[in-house]
């Protein structure tokens, strides 16, 4: 297991001042690109779900719809998204959070969750925790239940974790600093 990580991290390419100045990007096309390691990562979410009884994943625009869709079909769980406003063609629910400089926000169908559905939020990638925490806030509007946030990388120098209180966080790689 530890040997996948290793090879999993090092499949996690590194894009300085992408997409702005400062910023260190963490590239997981290199990952996806690779058939094996690709399912390694999702056979290492899919181990800690698998008996959990999960009904619902739910991918975060836009890389958690590759991992999140890959990890509904590994546990046979139903699949649904988040994106950003606009984009789904259906009556939805919003969610806002806090950007650096102002707010974003996030939409899901009114629908997409059954009623006290254990759900688990997957991504690729934590940061500061916003995105996630407004996704668990849809999640409960919708009567669902969030078994816990799954993501591939953690930046835990920016201590998103801290964001998603009281949820469950589960991450294969984590990063102390940029």
């Amino acid at each position: 297991m530890k040997n996948d990580i290793t090879s999993i991290r090092h499949a996690i390419r590194d894009i300085p001042n992408f997409p702005k100045p400062g910023i260190v990007f963490k590239d997981i096309t290199p990952l996806l690109g690779n058939g094996a390691l690709f399912a390694k990562t999702i056979d290492i979410l899919a181990d800690r779900y698998r008996e959990q009884k999960v009904d619902t994943i739910l991918g975060i625009e836009s890389r958690g719809f590759i991992v999140g869709s890959a990890l509904a079909y590994k546990l046979k769980a139903g699949f649904c998204v988040v994106r950003k406003p606009g984009k789904l063609p259906y009556d939805t629910h919003s969610a806002s959070y806090e950007l650096e400089y102002g707010t974003d926000s996030l939409e899901i169908h009114i629908d997409a969750i059954p009623k006290n559905a254990r759900v688990v939020i997957a991504d690729d990638l934590i940061a500061t925790g916003g995105t996630a925490a407004a996704t668990a806030q849809l999640v409960s509007k919708l009567g669902g239940t969030v078994v816990e946030c799954a993501f591939v990388i953690e930046l835990s120098f920016l201590q998103g974790r801290e964001k998603l209180q009281p949820y469950s966080v589960f991450s294969i790689l984590q990063y102390d600093s940029e």
